[in-house]
């Protein structure tokens, strides 16, 4: 199986948009031997990547949720704190939900390469 890289500059675009594209080339589905059951998908690598652009109030109105498991560990954290300290988490979260739940599901997640 060969994988082909592909380089997707992320200026001026949405990353819901561009997560969509990602997924796709991830899983393979571009390519006419697809099949759901075997991962064939190609490497992402995606730069520029602080020039996202977001559309609306969603950076002061997303959050980002995540919990512990434990009574009182729910974390919330809004959308233009992780565009500070990490912008790429935002994208990679993103693509990750794009993504069909199956075992080879991190596998794809780590030919994504965000610069």
């Amino acid at each position: 199986m060969e994988r082909k890289l592909h380089k997707i500059d992320a200026t001026d675009k949405a990353p819901g948009r561009i997560a969509s594209d990602i997924a796709i080339l991830l899983r393979g589905k571009n390519k006419p031997e697809f099949q759901p059951h075997i991962d064939a998908g190609d490497i992402v690598e995606v730069y520029n990547i602080d020039k996202l652009k977001f559309t609306g109030k969603k950076l002061e109105q997303k959050n980002y949720y995540s919990y512990s498991g434990y009574p009182g560990g729910l974390k919330t954290r809004k959308m233009s704190d992780i565009n500070d300290k990490k912008p790429g988490e935002i994208l990679k979260r993103a693509v990750r939900e794009m993504l069909p739940p199956v075992k080879f599901r991190t596998d794809m997640l780590k030919r994504l390469i965000i610069r």
